[in-house]
């Protein structure tokens, strides 16, 4: 049996867990809008920046060592992803690079042509496509979302396809309600009609391990900040489609994959400290390979979670008033729950449990038309997201925090 590090060894390499507020140990649940960072993270972009800060393709010691972090990190976000190093991309966060490779596929597309996204997706994946039926005189469909399990039906994206659809924009879990799609199933009903599948998998990759071959999407983005790294996105292409896509550059930029997906000069400590996330959750356990400790580790996490989750979950629903959205914890769901309390506005309820230490995030997540659809677009959810560092205790310091205020 494999062995991955127990959750208090993981929290001794979280400096935020020392902060203290009102005299409470301060218990993060924001995970799910970024998460907190691992010591070797920082040191890894410190690092760069200290003794390797440069631009890149020069002849010069720190240009090229540059060079040589920036490919270490495509080859390790190749490894979290199960991809080619030469099919990794960066770029400022999810949304730049999503609104970057709309443009990029816009510009062969023509008036008629089809999108279809679905109401369950974070608007990164959402407006995008939209700007283009707007500038381009494409039409997007959507895939409606069932109010009650705040979940999708996929027959309902099969009835929406065409010989008019060119791409299915999905979301592989939903940021708002922690609700997971079949994605891999997504992809192939897109391809089936030949059109591209691009997946948000924002939310999805802190929680599940990706596998860009199992899924065979042509695209998906993810978010370092969302598992323990820095503010950085991160687009994956299939090499032939970023080999022949007609990105936006400047004449001059590099025009080979993944340099020509690239505009401008990256964030490199970003870059670096993206790789060093992936290093933490492969030292969590063992293997002869960072995938084989990737999947491993995850697996002992999402058990982890799950136990996490149940307790959460049944905690919550035993107070009255509460109601809590999506599917429960045996179903199809990431360690992520949304609720609202009767009579309590979910900023109160998320100030009020700040004052106990107890962080968590309120509104509508940038999930506009999942908060629209709820009946919640004044008010929004409350969210709490557990992580690799939440333990039992400030679980049940939730649950008591949310009880309390009645």
């Amino acid at each position: 049996m494999t062995q991955v590090a127990s959750t208090s060894e993981i929290r001794s390499q979280f400096p935020a867990l020392a902060r203290t507020h009102n005299g409470f140990p301060v218990a993060y649940f924001d995970g799910p809008g970024g998460t907190q960072v691992p010591r070797a993270v920082a040191e890894a972009m410190t690092d760069y920046l200290f003794h390797h800060n440069a631009n890149t393709h020069w002849a010069y010691p720190t240009s090229m060592e540059t060079d040589e972090i920036v490919e270490r990190s495509r080859q390790a976000l190749a490894d979290f992803l199960n991809a080619s190093p030469r099919e990794i991309a960066f770029g400022q966060n999810m949304s730049s690079l999503t609104f970057h490779l709309s443009r990029t596929l816009g510009r062969g597309w023509k008036p008629g042509d089809e999108i279809i996204v679905t109401e369950l997706d974070h608007h990164a994946n959402i407006d995008p496509w939209r700007a283009l039926e707007r500038d381009r005189g494409l039409t997007v469909r959507v895939v409606p979302m069932d109010i009650e399990s705040g979940t999708i039906d996929l027959k309902d994206l099969e009835n929406l396809l065409s010989n008019r659809t060119k791409l299915v924009a999905i979301g592989a879990a939903s940021n708002a309600l922690g609700t997971v799609n079949d994605i891999k199933r997504a992809s192939s009903l897109a391809h089936s009609v030949g059109a591209l599948c691009f997946v948000d998998a924002v939310h999805y990759a802190p929680h599940n391990l990706v596998d860009v071959k199992d899924i065979d999407c042509d695209f998906l983005a993810c978010s370092a900040y969302k598992f323990y790294g820095p503010h950085v996105g991160i687009l994956y292409g299939k090499q032939h489609l970023l080999d022949i896509a007609d990105f936006p550059k400047l004449r001059p930029a590099p025009n080979n994959a993944p340099d020509r997906v690239e505009t401008g000069t990256q964030s490199f400590e970003s870059i670096a400290g993206a790789a060093a996330a992936v290093d933490f959750l492969a030292g969590l356990a063992e293997g002869n390979s960072r995938r084989e400790r990737l999947e491993a580790a995850f697996s002992e996490l999402h058990h982890r979670h799950l136990e996490l989750l149940k307790r959460l979950w049944n905690g919550l629903a035993a107070i009255n008033g509460i109601r809590i959205y999506g599917v429960p914890p045996e179903g199809l769901r990431t360690s992520t729950i949304s609720f609202t309390l009767k009579g309590h506005n979910s900023e109160a309820i998320a100030r009020a449990l700040a004052e106990k230490g107890v962080f968590v995030s309120n509104g509508d997540f940038y999930a506009a038309t999942v908060a629209e659809k709820m009946g919640l677009v004044e008010d929004g959810f409350v969210r709490v997201g557990c992580a690799c560092y939440t333990t039992e205790d400030e679980i049940d310091r939730v649950i008591v925090g949310v009880r309390e205020l009645l």
